[in-house]
This record gives structure tokens, sequence and C-alpha cells, in this order.
């Protein structure tokens, strides 16, 4: 049977699109709408297919009033609805014998509403962030010009506080900039040449001085020969000073905090050579059923430690996105009471 000039339509149509003819029946079909509904489903009544009241009640007035109008459809089960934007509109030589139909197309908007659900959470979390450290402030400087006006001790020990507050909303605010740059660079290679060992041991020894007073020790293992892989040096170094920072901070006082480089002449997920950098600690470890969302933004796995750490729940998603900026990617290892080990892996 040689295709019509509608068939040839449908087919170009990316959308999936059914034609419904007056008499209320599936007359034409394109493939995706074939596999989104049903094979069989031309020749069929469309309230047979379609049946949502709201779809069935947009197409019959479409049909009624040759207008056009629109509804929602959902596919799948009530805990993981797939949204579907309709959009009926009646063309007059639509149908067969050019008689006129309803064609009714539906777009999918499932990663338009996942995109504004996460950007809702995002506003929802850096709003929770910020609202603590300046409640916190406002009481204190309330406290200050009422009852503490002059009570000497209690002015520095809320000063103090409120140092620290203030401190928290800055780091807070440079992460969610530093965020933000990272994510606007991450589908463009960088073009650097970067040597890891001189790295890793130049991020050691400006976190000494934070590790002795935590009472943790450094201590690291590289190559002979140096390693040089494609990268951004001012990047690559802010991932391990943040991989480094959490071993000295969760890592316990007393503990060890290693870092290694070993060379791998093909990576099976990477089909390249690579150079796995490993920073492991020997503190309490992580519950595993935290490890899959340690790289989210704000997931914390012990949010109250994580705050009385200076933590803004972002470092790991800032390394996650740099990692992948240089095409490698990241691992986590831990059980309880045996530390973590993170492993971030690049391609030489």
């Amino acid at each position: 049977m040689p295709e019509t000039s509608l068939d040839l339509l449908l087919r170009a149509t990316p959308l999936p699109t059914v034609v419904i003819n007056p008499s209320e029946w599936i007359v034409a079909a394109n493939a995706e709408a074939l596999k989104m509904f049903s094979p069989e489903m031309v020749g069929r009544h469309f309230a047979t297919v379609l049946r949502q009241p709201q779809v069935i009640a947009a197409i019959e007035a479409t049909l009624a009033d040759h207008g056009e109008h629109l509804a929602r459809h959902k596919l799948g089960s009530a805990e993981q609805d797939a949204p579907l934007d309709v959009t009926c509109r009646y063309l007059e030589t639509a149908g067969p014998g050019r008689s006129g139909a309803a064609v009714v197309s539906f777009q999918d908007r499932a990663d338009m509403e996942h995109a504004g659900q996460m950007r809702r959470d995002f506003v929802a979390n850096v709003s929770h962030e910020l609202r603590t450290p300046l409640t916190a402030l406002i009481g204190f400087i309330d406290t200050l010009r009422g009852p503490a006006r002059d009570d000497t001790e209690a002015r520095d020990r809320f000063l103090t506080i409120m140092e620290q507050e203030a401190s928290r909303m800055n780091r807070l605010v440079g992460d969610l900039l530093s965020l933000s740059r990272v994510e606007a660079e991450e589908r463009v290679r960088p073009t650097g040449q970067v040597e890891l060992g001189a790295l890793l041991s130049s991020t050691l020894s400006s976190l000494t001085p934070f590790a002795e007073t935590n009472g943790v020790a450094l201590t690291v293992a590289l190559p002979e020969d140096p390693v040089m892989i494609p990268g951004d040096e001012d990047q690559l170094r802010q991932v391990f000073t943040n991989l480094v920072e959490n071993g000295i901070k969760y890592g316990g006082s007393g503990k060890e905090v290693s870092l290694s480089i070993q060379l791998c002449d093909r990576d099976p997920a990477l089909r390249a050579p690579t150079a796995e950098i490993e920073v492991r600690d020997k503190g309490a470890g992580i519950d595993p059923i935290h490890l899959p969302r340690l790289t989210e933004r704000f997931y914390r796995g012990d949010s109250h430690r994580s705050r009385q750490l200076g933590g803004t729940g972002l470092g790991l998603a800032i390394a996650k996105h740099i990692v992948n900026r240089h095409r490698g990617r990241m691992k986590v290892e831990s059980e309880p009471g045996e530390g973590a080990t993170f492993t971030v892996i690049l391609p030489r």
C-alpha cells in the first residue's frame, strides 16, 4: 500500500502523534506513538487507548469546535508517573478522503520536571543552610543590644560564635560560586598539562599545619618518574585538597591519612591508560547506605558532625564535577570502623 502524505508527515514527526477522524477512530499513528501506547492502536476507538478523562475531553472538544486544546497524560504507576503534554489540533485535510481529523501529539516532560524539582530542592537547601547561621547572628545581635550589652564575657563569647557563623556563610557562598563555575566548564576539556606528583606534594605541604593541629599524620607514596596528565592544575588541587581535608577532619586525632598513585595501562571503564590517586583515612568509616549519594549537593552522611566541622555539603559535589570535566571517575569505598578510601581515576 503506497504511503500517503499523512504517513510521510507522521514518519517525520519526532513526537508520538496519532490522527483521530471525526468518528473518533484512530486512523494513523507514527512509530513513536505505536511504541508508547500499543502496536494495534490504529483502527480502534481512541478512548480505548487514551483512557484518561482530561485527554478524552480535549480530543472530543477539538473534534467538536475544530480548535486547539491542551491536556496532561501520565504513563506508568502512580509512584513513577511520566508526565506528557498533550496537544490536540484540528487539520481540515488530515483525515482519509481529506475529511479533516484531530492530530494529537505527546511531549515527554519528565526531564524538564526533574530539572525543575532539582532546582527547587537546590534553592530550598541553600535557604536552609543560610537560615541557620543567619538566625544565630540575628539572635546574638539582639542579645548584645539588650541583656548582654554590658556583659564583657558574654559579648566576647557571642562575638566568637558570630564570627564562626559568618565564616560558615562565607564558605557556603564561596562553594556555591565554585560549583557554578565548575558546572559551566564541565563540558570543556582542560588543555594544560599537570605533573601529579608535584601537585600532590604541594597539596600535602599546604595542609600539613592543619593536619598537625588535628593530630593527624600525612603520608604519601609517589612514583619515581613524573606522571603527566591533561588537566587544570587549580581545579585538581581543589579536588585533592577537599579529599585530604575530609580525611583529616573525619579520620580523627592520632590517625593517618595516606596518598598514593597507582598507574594502570588500561582502565576498563575509561579505555585508556590512567593514574589512580587514592586518599585513604583510618577513621570511623561511612555507612554503606550513604555511599551512592555522597557526591550529591548538600547530602551528608552525618549532618550534625559535618556542620560542626565546618562542612558546606558541596565539596564532594564540586570534586565530582571537576573529575567529570577531566573525563575521569571517582569511587568511594568504606566500611564502618575501617576508614574510607576515595579514589580519583584520571586518564593519562
